[in-house]
């Protein structure tokens, strides 16, 4: 595959090629798309990786390989207990020990669309049919199984009551935990286009937390769906389609009564729980979600260049595009570090009060879609969908 299928392969959610885009109605002329310049293709290469003092040694503790190809990056394991769930498009799902990477037990479902989700002694999955299935923890059995009429591409949240699931179609719905019956929908405004890929919702005080491919925060009550409050992360400002596509493709993050939230060709948006509203904003194009550690936010941007913010004044601590276009996957925060992968398959940890990369490892001859931080581990999923336990 040359570069430019890569680059569009891996963009929205990252990952996939512009051919991906979901046209919902009227099909319109790519020729203003950020990708593109002037009607030219941007065929830059990604960024040599340059030398650096190692300070950390990196290793793997065991790695697993799955089937099917990890195109979207959506396949994120789940985590419970002693037990990491995961599982591939084909309709494998597998439970793991966390420690030895033995497989507690494993089932063959239909062709699912998205990873597991783990909590309150259920796993969840769903298939590209628009079926939400509930499974037991125990053993894989199935409890129950409801259709939503729409794919679910994103990992669904979990509580003590309910299942929120998301759906590619701009839904929000709330599932009974023990039967699966519906109990309350919201759905969104789409825009007229919109990228394949969504992000899940999150569960705070019993509050839910979402955000949407208009661009849009949304908050609900857990219970009974009401809209709470929204806001905008960002607004339309684009003289076509394409320049106006602001999927927000990433799950908010919340932090010390402050929500988080990105979105492409958008912003970097800080909203306050208490007031309801946003406090704070910066133009950052991202399809993942921002890091908060050591007193700065971290954010991966679409072209990879990698920014961060003071967590007491917003201002930029630094910036670095030592990693250009080299696809990074989102970034995660582990035993202090920031940590990302490459589309060679590299892991990079960085120093987040420096922003200079401390240590690198490759694990993969494959991208590297996805990374996990989880206790004393942290776990990366590559587009072949192998599966690395790593620690530092």
């Amino acid at each position: 595959m040359n570069y430019l299928k890569k680059y569009f392969f891996k963009k929205q959610k990252q990952y996939i090629s512009i051919l991906s885009v979901i046209l919902l109605s009227s099909c319109s002329s790519m020729e203003s798309l950020k990708f593109w310049g002037n009607g030219d293709i941007d065929l830059d290469e990604p960024r040599p990786l340059v030398s650096f003092t190692n300070k950390l040694n990196t290793s793997v503790d065991w790695s697993m390989k799955f089937n099917g190809e990890n195109t979207l990056g959506n396949f994120i394991p789940a985590f419970s207990g002693d037990s990491i769930f995961a599982s591939d498009n084909t309709g494998s799902i597998k439970s793991i020990d966390i420690k030895s990477g033995n497989i507690n037990w494993e089932i063959e479902t239909n062709f699912l669309s998205s990873g597991t989700a783990a909590g309150f002694g259920v796993l969840v999955a769903s298939d590209v049919d628009g079926n939400v299935i509930a499974f037991d923890q125990k053993d894989g059995s199935k409890i129950w199984m409801t259709n939503v009429k729409g794919e679910v591409l994103a990992p669904a949240a979990i509580d003590a009551k309910f299942i929120i699931v998301k759906t590619g179609s701009g839904d929000l719905m709330a599932l009974d935990k023990n039967d699966g019956e519906i109990k309350w929908s919201y759905r969104s405004k789409l825009p007229t286009l919109t990228i394949r890929g969504s992000s899940s919702p999150v569960i705070f005080e019993n509050q839910i937390y979402a955000t949407f491919d208009n661009g849009r925060l949304g908050v609900f009550q857990i219970d009974s769906g009401f809209p709470v409050w929204d806001g905008a992360i960002s607004y339309v400002s684009g003289a076509s389609e394409l320049e106006n596509i602001i999927d927000a493709d990433s799950s908010p993050v919340i932090d010390s009564g402050l929500v988080f939230a990105t979105n492409y060709q958008g912003n970097l948006n800080i909203f306050d729980i208490a007031q309801k509203r946003s406090v704070w904003t910066s133009e950052v194009s991202s399809f993942y979600s921002p890091v908060v550690l050591r007193g700065i936010m971290g954010v991966v941007e679409s072209d990879s260049l990698i920014k961060s913010f003071s967590m007491k004044s917003f201002e930029e601590s630094w910036s670095t595009d030592e990693y250009s276009n080299r696809l990074l996957s989102n970034p995660v925060s582990f035993n202090g570090y920031l940590i990302v992968g490459d589309l060679e398959g590299y892991l990079h940890i960085i120093d987040p009060l420096s922003g200079k990369t401390i240590s690198r490892k490759k694990i993969s001859k494959k991208p590297i879609m996805s990374l996990i931080s989880r206790s004393n581990n942290f776990y990366a999923i590559d587009q072949g969908f192998s599966l690395y336990s790593i620690s530092i």
